[in-house]
């Protein structure tokens, strides 16, 4: 796991940052540069006990009082900071299979790269954001080598271990040479249309 460039603030005091982001909002007006010097010098863990705290403190819901005090692109990354890991990653992942066309970059980045308790945690958080799972909805939006490979990710159960670089040098030779004949990237069905690439594929990863 990399080491995360964002870590808890030892001064953090979920109280004061409570009162802060309440000063910034009542009243006329809003200091906006207030709630950025709040929302950034904490870590998500810690905004999460602020809005905990912030709903004890004043009756009131942290999130609904953002979203009535801040509009436009400003508003989308203030909400975003104070959702958790797995629920921004599934709101990005319903957001790239939902509607007109896929946008599989965000799929690809998502499932390949998260672990297997991060895939778990998604999936929860998934499944209370929306109506249908997310294996139901990647099976709805994908189809072929391309479906199986995503479901196969969905599933949170890849082995994990310490990387070997040998390896993925020799598996990302085994699937240049299998793709090498159509000239495309997956998902293609390469090694001329046997889409023997998915195998390789999925055992890679």
């Amino acid at each position: 796991m990399p080491t995360p460039t964002i870590v808890a603030n030892p001064g953090f005091s979920a109280e004061e940052e409570s009162q802060a982001l309440r000063k910034a909002m009542k009243g006329l007006g809003t200091n906006e540069q207030a709630i950025i010097d709040s929302v950034v010098r904490m870590s998500n863990s810690q905004r999460q006990e602020v809005i905990v705290k912030y709903k004890g403190m004043f009756g009131r819901d942290l999130i609904d009082d953002l979203k009535s005090e801040l509009g436009g692109n400003f508003e989308d990354s203030v909400l975003a900071l104070f959702m958790t890991p797995a629920k921004f990653d599934a709101k990005c992942l319903h957001k790239s299979i939902k509607g007109l066309g896929t946008k599989d970059k965000v799929l690809v980045e998502i499932m390949c790269s998260r672990t297997n308790q991060q895939i778990n945690e998604i999936k929860e958080a998934y499944k209370k954001l929306h109506k249908d799972g997310l294996e139901k909805d990647i099976k709805g939006d994908t189809s072929g080598d391309y479906e199986r490979i995503l479901v196969s990710l969905c599933q949170g159960v890849r082995e994990e271990k310490p990387a070997d670089m040998a390896l993925a040098a020799a598996e990302a030779q085994k699937l240049y040479q299998v793709c090498l004949p159509c000239h495309h990237r997956p998902p293609c069905g390469g090694g001329g249309g046997g889409g023997g690439w998915n195998i390789i594929f999925s055992s890679a990863l």
